[in-house]
């Protein structure tokens, strides 16, 4: 599959956003992950290979954290690593032609998964236990209400909140590694907490508007 061929079948799976006309840095990411897709599809690796390594390596963050300090910065490497994974198992799909409904669904599943390993981390690190149970439930609200909308109608990428899995994957990287310099854990998880309301206000104004 060229360059081109892929990058309109990613558009097709994006709500029609092309790679090709976006910034730089987005640009760059997609066209990256073609290649590395490419390179994994050749070697027979399947998307759902990708998206079970992905969630294993979430599920290692929370260990790591046991580990202090060092365990910390290991756990921030390690959500970067998944995030990776998440962003290439969709590649492989796209290139090996494996695109299908139950992979959607899989990836969906694994990312809420993968999330929760994340904000375990934070637990572990000393964030208070209901303040962590609150920013994975309204992560899990977020995605739930778009889910819904998705299928009431309103096209599948709707508002891009700041409340969406890359603002979630920034925080766990960053907070894990500002842990590490003996940061309160409860400040990332805060943070999630906030940017998770706060999109969810933006989500829910969207859906009003977009199914009006």
């Amino acid at each position: 599959m060229t360059w081109d061929e892929y990058a309109t079948a990613w558009s097709g799976l994006h709500g029609g956003f092309d790679p090709r006309r976006a910034s730089p840095v987005v640009r760059g990411w997609v066209l990256c992950a073609y290649r590395i897709g490419s390179f994994l599809g050749s070697k027979r690796i399947s998307p759902l290979a990708v998206t079970i390594a992905g969630v294993i390596l979430c599920l290692t963050v929370p260990l790591a954290a046991l580990g202090g300090r060092g365990g910390l910065a290991a756990g921030a490497l390690l959500v970067l690593l998944a995030a990776v994974a998440d962003g290439l198992d969709g590649a492989v799909a796209v290139v090996t032609g494996r695109v299908s409904r139950a992979g959607f669904v899989y990836d969906s599943v694994a990312d809420r998964v993968g999330e929760l390993g994340w904000l375990a981390a934070f637990w572990v690190a000393g964030a208070p236990g209901p303040l962590v149970v609150a920013a994975g439930a309204a992560s899990w609200l977020h995605e739930y209400v778009r889910a819904r909308a998705a299928a009431s109608g309103m096209a599948e990428i709707g508002a891009v909140t700041v409340g969406e899995r890359p603002t979630r994957v920034s925080v766990s990287i960053v907070g894990l590694l500002v842990c590490a310099l003996s940061l309160p854990a409860f400040v990332p998880v805060g943070v999630w907490l906030l940017l998770q309301i706060v999109g969810f206000v933006q989500l829910v104004v969207a859906v009003r508007r977009s199914l009006r």
